[in-house]
C-alpha cells in the first residue's frame, strides 16, 4: 500500500528531464524562467549561494544544503541578491543532462540537482499549496541525502556507461529524501495535503482517505480515526490542508478518476463506482465541479492527447 507522499508523486510522474552540475564563479544570478509546470531539486556542494522567490525577501543557500522549488513561481539564484540577472533559459544550453555547466568561470559555488517534468496534466492542482521553497541540510545524520548527492557528483566527474540514467535514478531519490526531511522538521506554517503529512495525526487521516477513497467517509468517523472531537478535528484539518476533510477527498477522488479518465479503458460508470458514487450523474456533476469539464468531454480529449 503506497502512503500519500508516495502517492502524490505517483500521480505527478515526476520524470528528471534535465540532471546537472552547475560551477559558479564570480558575481553572477540567473532567473530560473523554466519552471512552470515543473520541480527543481538542488544541493550546494561547495560554497554558498541566494534564492529569491518573486517579490519575497533574499533567502541564503549555504553550502551543504538542498533546495527544491516545486511550485513553478520565478526564482532568481545568484552570488549575491544584488547582481542583475540574466534569464537561464538564455545562456544555458536546453540539452544538458548528464553534464557539468561552468559559468563565469566557475569555482566558486558549485551544485548538483535535477528539473522534473511533472507527466500530470494537473500537476497545479496538486502543486499548488506546496510551500514556494523548501530547503533542508544535507549534514548531521542525513545520510541517505548525502549518499545520493555523492554518488550523482562521481557520475558527472567520471562518467561511465549508463551515467545518465544512474544520476536520473539518484535525483528522484534526492527528491524524495528532501521532501522526507522537510517533513520531519519542526512544525511551520505551511498549509496545505504536503504541510498535513508533517502532522501524525492529520498524516493518519490523509493515509486513510488515500488508502480506501471509495469508502463512505464522514467527518466524524475522521476525527474518531485521528482521536480528537468533531469540531476540533475539522478546524485543525482545515488549517493544516487548506480545505474541509470532504472537500479534499471529493478532490483526490477526482484526480484518480482524471488518472483513469486519460490512460485506462474504464467506463465512467465503473470509475464512479469504484470511487463511491452512487450513480454516474453525481460523479460527473462533482468531476465538473472540481476538474472544470464532464468526465466524457475529459475522456475524448485524453484519447487524443495519447
Amino acid at each position: 500500500m503506497l502512503d500519500p507522499l508516495s502517492e502524490v508523486l505517483a500521480l505527478l510522474k515526476p520524470r528528471s528531464y534535465i540532471t546537472a552540475g552547475f560551477d559558479a564563479g564570480g558575481d553572477w544570478a540567473l532567473e530560473l524562467d523554466d519552471l512552470a509546470g515543473r520541480i527543481k531539486c538542488y544541493a550546494v556542494v561547495k560554497g554558498s549561494c541566494w534564492l529569491t522567490m518573486d517579490s519575497d525577501a533574499p533567502v541564503p543557500v549555504p553550502e551543504g544544503a538542498c533546495f527544491v522549488l516545486p511550485t513553478g513561481r520565478t526564482a532568481i539564484i545568484g552570488s549575491a541578491p544584488d547582481v542583475e540577472p540574466v534569464r537561464a533559459s538564455a545562456v544555458l544550453a536546453p540539452d544538458r543532462s548528464g553534464e557539468v555547466i561552468t559559468y563565469n568561470g566557475g569555482g566558486d559555488v558549485y551544485l548538483v540537482g535535477s528539473r522534473f517534468e511533472a507527466g500530470s496534466p494537473h500537476v497545479e492542482l496538486l502543486l499548488r499549496n506546496l510551500p514556494p521553497l523548501m530547503m533542508v541540510k544535507t549534514s548531521d545524520d542525513r545520510a541517505r541525502l548525502r549518499w545520493s548527492i555523492e554518488l550523482m557528483m562521481e557520475e558527472f566527474r567520471e562518467p561511465r556507461p549508463g551515467s545518465a540514467l544512474m544520476a536520473q535514478q539518484l535525483a528522484h531519490m534526492m527528491l524524495v529524501q528532501a521532501l522526507r526531511l522537510y517533513l520531519a522538521a519542526p512544525a511551520r506554517d505551511d498549509v496545505g495535503w504536503f504541510a498535513a503529512l508533517g502532522d501524525p495525526r492529520m498524516h493518519a487521516v490523509l493515509a486513510a482517505m488515500h488508502a480506501d477513497p471509495a469508502r463512505s467517509w464522514t467527518v466524524q468517523g475522521l476525527a474518531t480515526l485521528a482521536g480528537m472531537s468533531r469540531s476540533t478535528f475539522a478546524k485543525r484539518f482545515r488549517a493544516r490542508v487548506g480545505e474541509t476533510p470532504i472537500a479534499y477527498l471529493a478532490r483526490w477522488r477526482m484526480m484518480l478518476a482524471a488518472q483513469r479518465l486519460q490512460h485506462g479503458d474504464d467506463t465512467i460508470a465503473r470509475i464512479a463506482g469504484s470511487l463511491g458514487y452512487e450513480s454516474e450523474h453525481a460523479f460527473s456533476t462533482a468531476f465538473k465541479r472540481i476538474m472544470g469539464m464532464p468526465p466524457r468531454r475529459y475522456a475524448g480529449l485524453a484519447r487524443q492527447n495519447r
